[in-house]
């Protein structure tokens, strides 16, 4: 059965006001009924126009629209259709009867009644609707509006349309100065920023909403701070990408502050065109795909088309969850789970042999420091022997691309899961110079929210009413976002060729003690008075502070502002270097702890024994 469409019902409507404005029309033209005097030819031609311009508006997309909505482009839409009626059914008038009883104004006015006509008719219901529902929002909680660009516009407009909220926005704060005095579908631009403790008294502010994109994160905390201090409910709308990558924009977007946004950083600017050109189409196989970044690579990959993505992990239940989740996203992607462990070098063969990927992404590692610390021998097997397995695998097949994720802990390490990621990058610049494929390794510090990250943590412990644990009130970390880490890595690998460590800007070093704090506050509570924060001392194989960069590293600038290349250092005897790799295997297969410590020293010179590290800053 066929489905029509109900804004179709309308069409008889229009069909009166084709007929409406023929007729007057021609009243108009003549000035009294004397073109009636033939009423068979008016009817006649009546019928043609209107039967045409009725063929040519049943195919055009008028009808596509809701009235609700209203828009510039429906506006033109019926600008456009309506020309193109009266160019057809004109020209047919032409064939019938030559133009000998009819002015040539005629059509010219019929056009322009019957705009006028179908203008009103559209643009009505919605100058209605929004008018009566302004006046509706008056009564709701006043609320100022921080940032008057297109998302601002876009949550005024939604919050006019649901009255429900109870919101009242009485003007918008921005720091443009041109914008200073204008107005937004009414609404005016008060002021800036610095202005807002005026704003709030002045207006009795109940609710702040920012909606800027990519505000910084000392932005968000004055506007949190001048808030709470004058008890000013605060929440945020996501940037044009979130909402993009979300799909639909929609007021269950708007959301309370989080840490992550007190340390926004600037969105990063990828070049399109170069990561697609060695993702789009190609067969991709990423390692420790279930994990917080090799996920979200897994889901940034997705959105350059590749013609496979292999799915690879040995955690079964992230595994499942991710393949779910861009199963659904992207049908017309081939996703293929594998349940491996990259320390298995004949399953590695095999499944290369099954999938032939052509670009591998290695996120696959254990990196929670403490827990390597207890367990070095298997932070070398995973860690340095399986980056070693999936790089021959990778070498043998001759894929085009690999890219491997580091970390900070790599540099100047004092944690055994430091210096396997050390020594899983000398292995990469080890082999680069003399293989075919393009070896990349992508070195950044901490991403907010991954597994097992300080932030999870710290809202647990609110939300359990404390106390807040931080080892050390003077420890420091670097940290960027999961998909800003995710973005660069992928930008990263379209640059690198030949065993390059790339290192992302990860911007200024945060305080974990401040942190920790600020994420008190947002939940409500005041640090040290409701919920406590305790010291409890560096864990095994903790640092003070992260390096990405080491002194015996140079550093060069790229053509992206968020990506530099650590110089290579020459490994000055390579086969002393592989045997030595071969002797860290088999004291790890053998649990030789103590001698896996002292071989990490003589592999890695710059390495440090935790304890040594403590006492050195104890001191």
């Amino acid at each position: 059965m066929i489905k029509i469409n109900k804004r179709y019902f309308i069409l008889p409507l229009d069909i009166f006001f084709m007929f409406v404005s023929y007729f007057l029309a021609h009243l108009i033209r003549y000035e009294n009924y004397s073109f009636l005097v033939d009423l068979k030819s008016f009817i006649v031609s009546a019928l043609i126009v209107v039967g045409f311009r009725t063929l040519i508006f049943v195919f055009s997309s008028i009808y596509k629209s809701l009235w609700a909505y209203a828009s510039i482009h429906d506006l033109l839409e019926i600008i456009k259709t309506t020309l193109l009626s009266s160019l057809v059914s004109t020209t047919a008038l032409l064939f019938y009867n030559r133009f000998s009883q009819q002015s040539r104004m005629v059509p010219i006015l019929d056009t322009l009644i019957l705009l006028s006509i179908l203008c009103f008719r559209s643009f009505s219901w919605r100058i209605f609707r929004d008018q009566y529902l302004n006046q509706k929002t008056k009564v709701g909680k006043p609320t100022i509006l921080i940032g008057a660009g297109k998302l601002g516009a876009m949550l005024l407009s939604e919050i006019r349309r649901q009255p429900e909220l109870n919101l009242n926005p009485v003007g918008f704060l921005d720091d443009d100065n041109n914008k200073i005095g204008a107005y937004i579908y009414g609404i005016p631009v008060i002021g800036k920023i610095d202005d807002l403790i005026r704003i709030l008294h002045l207006y009795s502010i109940q609710e702040t909403i920012i909606t800027m994109s990519n505000v910084s994160g000392k932005v968000i905390s004055d506007i949190l701070k001048v808030c709470g201090e004058n008890h000013v409910n605060v929440r945020i709308l996501p940037s044009i990408t979130e909402i993009f990558y979300g799909k639909n924009f929609n007021l269950n977007q708007l959301r309370e502050i989080r840490v992550e946004d007190l340390l926004g950083r600037e969105a990063v600017d990828l070049e399109i065109e170069s990561i697609r050109l060695y993702l789009q189409n190609k067969d991709i196989l990423i390692t420790g795909a279930g994990g917080s970044i090799g996920s979200e690579i897994a889901r940034q990959v997705s959105m350059f088309n590749p013609n496979s993505v292999v799915l690879l992990d040995n955690a079964e239940t992230p595994l499942y969850e991710i393949d779910y989740e861009l199963g659904k996203k992207h049908p017309n992607i081939k996703f293929k789970t594998v349940i491996a462990d990259v320390k298995n070098l004949s399953r590695l063969n095999s499944i290369f042999e099954k999938y032939h990927p052509m670009v591998v992404f290695h996120c696959a590692a254990y990196k929670h420091v403490p827990l390597m610390e207890i367990n070095p021998s298997e932070a070398v097997i995973n860690n340095v022997m399986g980056t070693k397995n999936i790089c021959d695998v990778s070498r043998l097949f001759g894929i085009e691309k690999f890219v491997m994720i580091s970390t900070d802990k790599a540099v100047r390490p004092v944690n055994i899961m430091g210096a396997s990621k050390r020594a899983a990058e000398l292995y990469i610049q080890y082999i680069a110079p003399t293989s075919k494929t393009e070896f990349v390794t992508v070195r950044f510090g901490n991403v907010l929210g991954s597994n097992g990250s300080v932030i999870p943590r710290f809202r647990e412990q609110i939300e359990k009413g404390g106390p807040v644990t931080v080892t050390h009130p003077d420890i420091i970390r670097y940290f960027m976002t999961i998909p800003e880490a995710s973005q660069l890595v992928l930008q990263a690998g379209s640059m690198g060729e030949r065993g390059e460590i790339f290192i992302l800007d990860m911007g200024e070093p945060v305080k974990i003690l401040d942190m920790a704090e600020e994420m008190i506050r947002l939940s409500g509570y005041q640090p040290y008075r409701d919920i406590d924060i305790v010291f409890t001392g560096l864990r095994p194989g903790e640092k003070l502070y992260e390096e990405l960069l080491l002194d015996l590293e140079g550093i060069k600038e790229t053509h992206h502002p968020k990506i530099r290349i650590a110089t290579h250092i020459e490994n000055p005897d390579r086969l002393t270097f592989i045997n030595k790799l071969n002797l860290l295997f088999s004291y790890a297969k053998q649990n030789k702890d103590k001698e896996l410590y002292d071989l990490f020293k003589d592999i890695i010179p710059e390495y440090q024994k935790h304890q040594d590290y403590y006492m050195t800053i104890s001191k």
